[in-house]
């Protein structure tokens, strides 16, 4: 089913149609309309889950999202445990961040977790024992993400709030710009200036990424014959339709061959999320993240204290897409939208934050200490039974995690093809070994 559909069955049970029940809004209000809805929105998704009362935990990274998801949920009736996991990086300032926040909210109980006692990325791989319904390279950080449920469990907490899609609807996607240089062209350069210094955009693919005016439908066929192309730049990635898909040099000539055919055949019927590229964008990184997101739910509900991310109501979606992206993204202001929705809740000094940690050496260091899992992962992979990878060249990889490469996280979604299918066979297994 498609996420803007809903699936309507007929009292009898003989018959099934079709109905879209959600259309995303349009951008036509300023950020000073706009800001209140979304606090109302934003205010009324964490009372959803907190208005009952008992204990609730929070994540308080410091940023900006997770921290104001912590002050709304401290009004409410419910006793809030906040929870830092400070960066193994001495250049992380997250802890900084958190705490600044923590000491405006001395009824909130905040809990600092040791950094080195939290699982890197890509622990535990080969002990997944989750139902998955599609590969999701959120396997990646399952450990990282499950690791302090059972401490918070022990404070009581019946449900976990996170600030997880803050980036995706707070903040938007720079390819409003292709269609803003068209109708607002002397806006659009200045903004556009400010977009190249700081991401350093180089002026000569800025400007092929802003003239290429091809439709969904043509780019994607033309991705359909690039496929062992080099990654494309972050320019023409941020400005056009998205990141144009790509495969590496482990991946087999033959499922190089099925991915282009499966590629061609939907170009040939494809059409955008929108027709505006930027709006596109915004939801097709919704829906990616809700996809991992959704296996996490299901995973923390298991462990034992389910998660929840208010960001992501529908309402709250809504409230942030409707505010023109002119104001809502820009090279000038960090989350112009969300901070201005949160003033008079969240404390001055904490909105006055412009960065977020990237937790890159908790990956480097990851691939490095579990490179013994990765070559146990490939030694018996399924994909390379299925003729889809080059297993000898995977289990080289994992000999060499000092490989520049890596640091793109580039491994992701071969981890997740490869857990996923190891998923699908274990619950044959368990049934087998209960009956015995």
């Amino acid at each position: 089913m498609p996420p803007q559909d809903a699936l309507i069955v007929s009292a009898d049970g003989r018959s099934v149609r079709h109905s879209r029940w959600w259309t995303p809004p349009e951008p036509t209000r300023s950020l000073a309309d706009g800001a209140p809805l979304v606090r109302a929105a934003l205010t009324a998704a964490v009372d959803a889950r907190t208005r009952q009362g008992g204990v609730v935990s929070c994540d308080l990274s410091g940023g900006l999202d997770s921290t104001s998801i912590t002050f709304l949920a401290a009004r409410s009736p419910a006793k809030v445990v906040a929870s830092t996991w400070p960066g193994r990086d001495p250049a992380d300032t997250d802890l900084y961040w958190a705490s600044q926040a923590a000491e405006c909210l001395p009824q909130v109980e905040h809990v600092v977790w040791n950094a080195d006692d939290s699982p890197l990325v890509y622990n535990d791989l080969l002990g997944i024992d989750d139902l998955l319904d599609e590969p999701t390279i959120g396997v990646m950080d399952r450990s990282r993400v499950l690791h302090h449920l059972p401490g918070l469990a022990q404070r009581g907490s019946r449900l976990h709030l996170t600030g997880i899609g803050g980036d995706h609807v707070a903040w938007c996607s720079e390819a409003y710009y292709h269609r803003l240089l068209r109708r607002r062209p002397l806006f659009a350069v200045r903004q556009l200036r400010g977009f190249r210094a700081l991401w350093q955009w180089p002026l000569g693919g800025m400007a092929r990424a802003l003239a290429d005016s091809r439709p969904y439908g043509t780019w994607l066929a033309d991705a359909a014959r690039g496929l062992r192309g080099p990654l494309p730049a972050s320019v023409s990635s941020g400005l056009g339709w998205g990141m144009a898909p790509r495969l590496f040099d482990w991946v087999t000539p033959e499922a190089e061959r099925l991915a282009g055919r499966a590629l061609r055949t939907a170009a040939e019927t494809a059409v955008p999320l929108h027709p505006d590229r930027g709006l596109h964008t915004d939801l097709e990184q919704i829906r990616s993240c809700t996809r991992i997101i959704r296996q996490w739910d299901r995973m923390a509900a298991r462990a034992g204290v389910p998660m929840a991310s208010p960001f992501f109501d529908d309402r709250v979606i809504e409230a942030c897409l409707a505010v023109r992206p002119s104001e809502r993204v820009t090279p000038w202001r960090y989350k112009p939208l969300l901070t201005t929705a949160m003033r008079g809740i969240v404390p001055e000094s904490c909105l006055g934050r412009t960065n977020k940690a990237a937790a890159s050496m908790d990956a480097s260091n990851g691939l490095r200490e579990h490179r013994g899992d990765l070559l146990a992962l490939w030694e018996d992979s399924r994909l390379e039974r299925l003729g889809l990878v080059d297993g000898e060249a995977l289990r080289r990889l994992a000999q060499r995690p000092a490989t520049p490469g890596l640091r793109d996280a580039i491994l992701y979604s071969t981890i997740a093809g490869e857990v996923w299918l190891r998923s699908l066979s274990r619950p044959a297994r368990d049934k087998a070994r209960t009956a015995r």
